[in-house]
């Protein structure tokens, strides 16, 4: 029996040649799938993985513009006859903001995955993109899920891994439903399987050291390190071909989880801030490919982007800014200036802020630290999304945009109407 499995690409896809290889170690057989083909082909598969990479070059966050592509609708639907998913890396980010995990019964976007942030003895030491090699506790049955099938319940592996935005960011509820639900696969751990949530052995902040989490019905999961990257991680994929040559069942559980909805203030700034509005000289594909997106959906928009800093200092203050422009470390001068916010008819903005700003966090320090300019107290740094809606009723446009999730992910980053 030939196992073939969809090895699907987006732009900016990167690690589909170690996947191949994986599968084909493996005894299956990988079927390379750009996701604009023939989506017969995709249909007939016996699984998919979701390549690792940076699909649109992470633009606008991780995965999120994949994650609203026409192919995950049919993934989603061939998930639910069964057919086992892995998201490795930004394959799990594309799963994550497409909802499939932790996979609510309502569809809805549950948790993040975020920026890195690498604490030791109760200080970050470190942001930013990361890469080593980890070891791997796994928490659930064997039987759990379609992934782990070959392997012993706390039974470990030691796999590589190589991302920005890895950190899990679950609700505290959410979490403790995912615990006794045996969706929570896979956690970091010292090589004694010992679990501390500090780096190294939490190597970028995820809560509950999460590195892997499935579905209620084990047969999709998100996992952040690479086990295609190693014979030390084929147990994985020997697992999915079990599962599929054996027929094996879904765990038939659910998963719901109540939101408040999120409201969106306006902003306000600290009285004793000040405000730069950053603008692109080049064009911005940024903006660009998130347009694109919306349009896809059949949005009739304009969007445009630019980058927000709250600057608050203590003593002169221009003689600060001064500095701070001088340093080239908040805006390149080489394709960027200080610019106003853009305000034109039919058009609303929001500055999309992370709740955690590893960013601002490392440019204060740079500042401060490899500057050595004094005076600045705090630093926060936003995206300004500026939307011009080009057809239909604005505010029901607007509230549809929204809920796609493609400026922000409520559970890691705050979002503020401007004007």
């Amino acid at each position: 029996m030939t196992i073939d499995i969809g090895v699907i690409q987006f732009p900016g896809s990167n690690t589909e040649r170690e996947t191949t290889i994986a599968l084909k170690r493996t005894g299956m057989n990988p079927l390379e799938f750009l996701w604009n083909q023939n989506k017969e082909k995709l249909i007939a598969c016996s699984g998919y993985i979701i390549t690792g990479g940076f699909s649109y070059e992470d633009r606008s966050r991780a995965g999120v513009i994949a994650s609203l592509d026409p192919i995950m609708s049919i993934l989603k639907e061939e998930a639910s006859k069964g057919k086992p998913v892995l998201g490795i890396c930004n394959g799990a980010q594309i799963l994550v903001e497409s909802g499939m995990i932790p996979g609510l019964n309502d569809g809805r976007v549950g948790i993040a995955l975020t920026d890195n942030k690498r604490v030791k003895n109760g200080r970050v030491v470190g942001t930013g993109y990361y890469n080593a090699w980890t070891n791997l506790q796994m928490s659930v049955k064997p039987e759990r899920t379609a992934f782990t099938r070959h392997l012993k319940n706390r039974g470990l592996i030691h796999i590589p891994f190589a991302h920005a935005e890895g950190r899990f960011i679950v609700p505290h509820e959410l979490l403790r439903k995912l615990i006794n639900n045996e969706q929570t696969v896979f956690r970091y751990c010292g090589e004694n399987g010992n679990i501390s949530p500090e780096f190294p052995i939490n190597p970028n902040g995820s809560d509950y050291n999460l590195a892997a989490v499935c579905n209620p019905g084990g047969n999709v999961m998100g996992i952040m390190p690479h086990p295609e990257r190693t014979h030390l991680g084929d147990a994985v994929f020997t697992s999915m071909r079990y599962y599929i040559k054996n027929d094996c069942p879904l765990n038939h559980t659910g998963l719901s989880h109540e939101f408040p909805r999120y409201d969106i203030e306006n902003f306000k700034a600290n009285e004793n801030a000040s405000e730069w509005v950053i603008d692109m000289i080049i064009a911005d594909n940024e903006a660009a490919s998130v347009q694109n997106a919306l349009s896809n959906l059949n949005f009739n928009v304009n969007i445009t982007r630019q980058v927000h800093w709250e600057i608050i200092t203590a003593g002169d203050v221009n003689g600060i800014l001064k500095e701070i422009e001088s340093s080239g470390e908040l805006f390149n001068s080489n394709k960027e200036f200080i610019s106003t916010i853009n305000q034109k008819d039919n058009t609303v903005s929001f500055l999309v802020r992370q709740k955690e700003d590893m960013q601002s966090l490392s440019k204060f320090e740079s500042l401060t630290e490899r500057f050595d300019i004094d005076g600045i107290t705090d630093l926060k740094r936003g995206v300004i999304w500026n939307v011009t809606v080009k057809g239909g009723n604005f505010e029901t446009v607007i509230d549809d945009i929204l809920d796609t999730h493609i400026f922000f992910n409520p559970l890691s980053h705050e979002c503020y109407r401007i004007g």
